[in-house]
């Protein structure tokens, strides 16, 4: 590629960057005439664009842009007042550059369009909007003198030299001085930041990926290592590593304002189409995330947009009548959450009229007589969510085919996302779509299955159930032949990941220590919750994505590839696949709900609560609530160590500080411990148990004896705490056991802790 193209290409670049901004500075403009930031934005970059396409010979590009900045330049000047017919003219321009522009970065030319009524139709708007020929119009607003850019022959430059006369090339010399200026100005703004192609960057990022698989591979060859020299350079290179994958991360993440930048332009058109008047709020467009899911959502969103300015916002005369505002209100808001972007849609609008769906899904077949009168309001309104749905009357351009809503689940859920709907008749709904942060590299459970490897995704993953072989038989119940658990007194449908790959059952394998046992990973599909049996489940780590080969590209159970630490490659399982693969959203997940809807109706209250068992410091039972813990670790002896007088360990690229309960707790921080004397656990284990409790961006870990179990219990204090770090003591699973104050234990001890974070 030779400099002129090089130059060429920048210049595509930076203009599509001013289209992109022009607009949503338009529809902002309309919606506040007055603002001279925004025309002079606006002005700004329909001028650089003209300039510079004039210098490569873009001549059709140039023409048009002139024709807007003529316009352009009596709206600066005060001469004209921006009406409805002058906004749309100048989208209308902005189509064009950038159908021109792609035109040019396709095939280095701008085509033989015919944009000639649109330069007449500007032109007409720069004189004021008065007919091309004869009549006698009012003066255009303002009065006095044109501006030199504009006004009679504006749109006819003389043959050979700019357009107009003397007073224009003064004016132009004026431009040119304070263009330069502003370019002074966006240099010193662009010091700190050069642009990368995008194939370099998913080079680099592959190559990330596969140092994360050598890291995972020294890691696993380590553990079995007794050599305290290539521990501590196994550690460092770990360290080392996951800074490196954060940072080429970030370098991926992109603003979810590139997608959100076209929503005001979608919602103006839109509905000026309907007959309707929407005001667009949005907030959080910083939010960011991998720059795989801003493509796999861009489409999602813009149809949940329209969907919400074409189902949800009504009439004016409609919302005056209901007794709202004539303007309806749409809002966008993302944020960040548990290492996932939540990204809310909510309206004003009518809501969903559940009566309505219902009826709708009867007609269809998507729903049976015996199941509208039991479902939950929320569950009908998810049927919106079905393939063929609509409640339209008719089929219009823009919706009615039952097209839509179906493919924005499928979607969001096929890229490891949820999506839920909330809503209330009269007063509006809410969209709210939670995905992760990237698809690139994932933490994973790796599950085993015919003496193959496994991966699945933990945003999927919700808990996981060990059955004894024993009782494996009486707890798994059959219901019409489909095999379900249950789960806290609720159904959770199984499947067999043996029968679904292999065609013959999982029966879960034994450890060497005990009885065969039977693992059931809970995961979640949408809105839905089954359990997945599986031979053996091994361990959590942190999976590169691999793309699948055309062979198996066909195969819905599997969303992609990884290769393990012993250089086994392993499959990752789509978990929304494998639940339509077992049809367990639709037969065993009626039934599962209409039993749950039979408990409700019996009026029994379930108050229970989750909570982490362990065994406390004096071989008494202590527990932790489950929504106080954010990960259960186990880290090797050695790997512990002392900063100044306090426990540390290396753990996702921090240093996390540890408090021993054994010597934590009030009773028994009096006899202060020796640096070298090892943690009061129990002796000749080689692992230390720990869990992760989280506040804000800070983490500290808590050094326990032994976890018993996860449990489901309705707590009821029987006797208040006896000492601090303790709120009070209960009966769980038939023993006294101690409730720990979390957060008062570790003031106790690490009151910086609590502090700024």
């Amino acid at each position: 590629m030779g400099e002129n193209d090089d130059i060429i290409k920048e210049f595509i670049v930076e203009s599509h960057e001013n289209i992109d901004r022009l607009d949503n500075d338009l529809v902002a403009l309309e919606k506040d005439p007055s603002s001279k930031d925004i025309l002079a934005r606006i002005f700004r970059a329909t001028h650089t664009i003209k300039g510079t396409c004039g210098f490569f010979g873009f001549s059709k590009l140039q023409t048009v842009t002139h024709a807007g900045e003529n316009l352009l330049a009596r709206l600066r000047d005060g001469q004209l007042a921006l009406t409805a017919e002058m906004t749309t003219a100048l989208l209308a321009m902005v189509d064009v550059v950038r159908e021109l522009l792609s035109r040019i970065e396709n095939t280095g030319a701008e085509g033989d369009g015919d944009y000639a009524a649109l330069i007449a139709t500007l032109g007409r708007l720069a004189k004021g909007g008065t007919p091309p020929a004869g009549g006698s119009g009012a003066a255009p607003k303002g009065g006095g003198k044109s501006s030199s850019s504009s006004g009679e022959g504006a749109g006819r430059p003389p043959p050979g030299g700019p357009p107009g006369g003397e007073d224009a090339r003064g004016d132009q010399a004026v431009d040119t001085i304070l263009e330069a200026a502003q370019m002074h100005a966006a240099s010193a703004a662009m010091e700190g930041h050069i642009r990368v192609d995008v194939g370099l960057l998913d080079k680099l990022m592959t190559l990330v990926g596969e140092l994360v698989l050598a890291r995972n591979q020294i890691l696993q060859f380590t553990a079995v290592l007794e050599n305290g020299g290539i521990a501590q350079a196994t550690q460092r290179l770990n360290l080392i590593t996951t800074e490196l994958q954060e940072s080429v991360m970030k370098m991926r993440m992109q603003p979810i304002g590139k997608v959100w930048n076209k929503f005001p332009r979608v919602v103006r058109d839109l509905a000026a189409a309907c007959g309707k008047n929407v005001h667009l709020e949005m907030e959080g467009e910083g939010t960011e995330l991998d720059k795989t899911l801003i493509e796999a959502i861009a489409d999602p969103l813009t149809h949940a947009v329209r969907n919400a300015v074409d189902h949800g916002i009504e009439t004016p005369a409609e919302r005056r009548a209901a007794g709202k505002p004539a303007e309806g209100r749409l809002a966008l808001r993302a944020f960040h959450e548990s290492g996932h972007v939540n990204i809310e849609i909510s309206d004003d609008g009518a809501g969903i009229d559940v009566e309505k769906v219902k009826n709708k899904a009867l007609s269809l077949g998507l729903l049976s007589p015996d199941q509208a009168p039991v479902i939950s309001d929320r569950e009908a309104m998810s049927l919106i969510f079905l393939p063929g749905f609509s409640t339209a009357e008719k089929v219009t351009n823009l919706s009615g085919r039952g097209v839509g809503m179906d493919v924005v689940k499928t979607n969001i859920e096929r890229i490891g996302g949820s999506i839920d709907v909330q809503s209330a008749r009269g007063k509006g709904m809410t969209l709210k779509i939670k995905i992760p942060l990237t698809l690139a590299i994932i933490p994973a459970l790796i599950v085993s299955c015919r003496g193959d490897f496994y991966a699945i995704p933990q945003a999927s993953l919700m808990e996981l159930v060990r059955l004894d072989a024993a009782d494996a038989g009486r707890l798994i119940e059959r219901i019409h032949g489909v095999p379900v658990y249950r789960l806290r007194g609720r159904l959770l449908p199984l499947v067999n990941l043996g029968k679904e790959l292999f065609g013959t059952e999982s029966s879960g394998t034994g450890n060497g220590e005990g009885p065969r046992s039977v693992p059931i990973v809970v995961l979640q599909a949408g809105d839905h919750v089954f359990g997945l049996i599986v031979d053996a489940v091994n361990d959590t780590e942190e999976i590169v994505v691999k793309p699948l080969g055309q062979q198996l590209k066909g195969l819905s159970v599997y969303a992609g590839a990884s290769i393990m630490g012993d250089g086994r490659v392993a499959l990752i399982l789509d978990v929304l696949g494998i639940a339509l693969k077992a049809h367990v959203l639709s037969e065993v997940g009626d039934r599962a709900f209409a039993e749950d809807k039979e408990t409700e109706k019996s009026g029994v209250v379930d108050n229970r609560q989750s909570f982490l068992l362990f065994r406390s410091p004096d071989r008494g039972q202590m527990a932790i609530p489950l929504s106080a813990v954010a990960r259960l670790e186990e880290f090797p002896r050695p790997s512990i160590e002392r900063a100044g007088s306090q426990d540390v360990v290396q753990y996702r690229g921090e240093i996390l500080p540890l408090l021993n309960l054994s010597t934590s707790l009030p009773e028994r921080r009096s006899r202060p411990r020796h640096p070298e004397e090892p943690p009061a656990e129990e002796g000749g284990r080689d692992v230390v148990q720990v869990v992760v409790y989280t506040r804000g961006k800070k983490s500290v870990g808590l050094m326990v004896e032994r976890i018993l179990d996860i449990v489901e219990e309705a707590l009821q204090v029987q006797s208040p705490g006896t000492r601090s770090g303790v709120t009070g003591s209960a009966v769980i699973h038939g023993r006294v056991t101690e409730l720990l104050d979390v957060e008062n234990l570790i003031r106790g001890v690490l009151p910086e802790f609590f502090g700024p974070a």
